[in-house]
């Protein structure tokens, strides 16, 4: 492709990807493709010749649409927000078109320090000290693998030098909420620990980690020769956004010599507007944090934000340097390779400035608290309707709610109805939310954050509900506020 072609094509596609956001409120929110549709459309061998991609964007809105799930759109209320904000889907143009590789800071210097520049931005948005650094990684798994090999380090005096978990060392011992994500048990996995080693502790009434009963499992652990090694705090739970409390785990970990790890991936974002910040009160004292500016920030996935302390142990925990990586600036700069599991590395930063520069803080913060008084106006419908129930408080911008039909008292029952009500909304294609299972109970999660999601898309949803609940009831009228 020359130079003329590629500018041609390109325009073309920046105006498709512009057309697509304007119309995106019209179009199905969940994709209704079935298993195989998509690959169906595509020949069986490769092309022999080139110069077909005309082939491939005409056949964009036919094939591909058809296949996608549309996570921008401001019906979407399903898992958690994905924005990708239209600053940012220009910054990947620009980290495409450069094919940078920033795996050390002589392999473009930029890569690395205009990351270290939006970075600390970061952590003052957020309300950070001063005492944490950060860096990019591509999600929050990779940034909690990378913390708990951290702390599998420091606790074993860097085992990894020596035989490793192999040595014969009594077992490490990780602790989490019973309503920690799934990521945090495969990371424990992946890094050695074991699913034996693995704690889940209960919960409270709010679904956030209980103290005394941390203190109660670690203590156990000890009397039984084990060897506890770190515990993982999570503000803004995936099932409810529920909050652990931070400073007193911090004052459990403190006592007792454990890594804190903070997941906030969701929740992070919210810490721009200072009043949400005593949601994770204690975070100083966290060895590290991860949040995903990727999600309800703004700039397009991957881009995972984590923070640490002590960065020279990280750098010891990651390094491997090899004679053909070394530099002669190796002394003065950061070289990001070290800073976590890949070797290669985007230019991500990019996106998170142009993000930044194009939204400001202000209009983070006005996003922020709109979207929390979106769910809130939620909470409220379902806590005066006759017949709904909510499970869980809603300090953030999701909503754990279900429909009891009248007379049920069987869980299944029950459960069935709410999964009914779920593929019911989700099929109509003019809203998508998730169904999702807390502490037995079958619940609908609804997750507010996209973009362009206003109070009318909220109220859109809750009527979608009431008539899916009434449908799936039988056809009984119900009470509709």
């Amino acid at each position: 492709m020359d130079s003329d072609t590629f500018r041609k094509l390109g325009h073309e596609l920046v105006d498709w990807i512009a057309d697509y956001r304007d119309r995106i409120e019209s179009l199905p929110v969940m994709s209704r493709v079935r298993p195989g549709e998509i690959r169906a459309r595509f020949p069986s061998t490769p092309p022999a010749g080139g110069g077909r991609l005309r082939e491939a964007i005409d056949a964009l809105d036919a094939v591909v649409l058809p296949g996608i799930t549309h996570w921008t759109h401001p019906s979407f209320f399903a898992y958690f927000p994905s924005n990708a904000s239209r600053a940012s889907i220009l910054a990947d143009l620009v980290c495409a078109g450069l094919g940078v590789q920033g795996m050390s800071w002589q392999t473009s210097p930029a890569a690395t320090e205009v990351e270290e520049v939006v970075m600390d931005w970061l952590r003052q948005m957020v309300g950070l000290p001063d005492t944490f650094t950060g860096v990019i990684q591509d999600t929050a798994s990779t940034s909690t693998l990378t913390a708990l090999l951290c702390a599998r380090e420091r606790s074993s005096n860097f085992s990894q030098n020596r035989e490793g978990l192999q040595g014969g060392e009594p077992p490490l011992v990780v602790y989490a909420s019973d309503q920690v994500h799934s990521s945090i048990e495969k990371d424990a996995l992946l890094a050695g620990f074991g699913k034996k080693h693995l704690r889940f502790i209960a919960t409270d009434r709010a679904h956030a980690m209980r103290i005394d009963a941390l203190a109660e499992a670690i203590e156990a652990d000890r009397s039984a020769g084990l060897r506890p090694c770190v515990v993982v705090a999570t503000t803004g739970t995936t099932g409810t956004t529920a909050l652990d409390p931070v400073a007193g785990i911090a004052g459990v970990a403190r006592r007792h010599g454990l890594w804190l790890h903070l997941d906030a991936a969701l929740a992070g974002t919210a810490m721009v507007e200072p009043e949400y910040r005593w949601m994770w009160r204690g975070v100083e004292e966290a060895d590290s944090l991860v949040f995903n500016p990727h999600k309800w920030m703004g700039p397009g996935f991957d881009l995972s934000a984590y923070f640490v302390r002590d960065p020279q142990h990280l750098v010891r925990v990651m390094s491997t340097n090899p004679s053909y990586l070394r530099t002669a600036q190796d002394g003065e700069v950061r070289n990001l390779r070290d800073w976590g599991i890949p070797l290669g590395r985007r230019f991500r930063a990019l996106k998170l400035w142009f993000h930044l520069l194009d939204e400001g803080v202000d209009g983070m913060r006005a996003r922020v608290r709109r979207d929390v008084e979106n769910a809130h106006w939620l909470a409220d419908r379902v806590d005066e309707t006759p017949g709904w129930e909510r499970l869980a408080p809603v300090p953030l911008q999701t909503v754990t709610l279900r429909h009891v039909p009248q007379g049920a008292s069987d869980e299944a029952r029950v459960a069935e109805h709410n999964l009914a009500i779920a593929r019911r909304v989700n099929e109509g294609g003019r809203a998508y939310l998730t169904p999702s299972v807390l502490k037995g109970q079958q619940t609908l999660r609804v997750s507010i954050g996209a973009e362009g999601t206003e109070r009318r898309h909220v109220e859109a949803l809750w009527r979608e509900l009431l008539e899916a609940a009434r449908a799936e009831s039988g056809g009984t009228p119900g009470p509709e506020r």
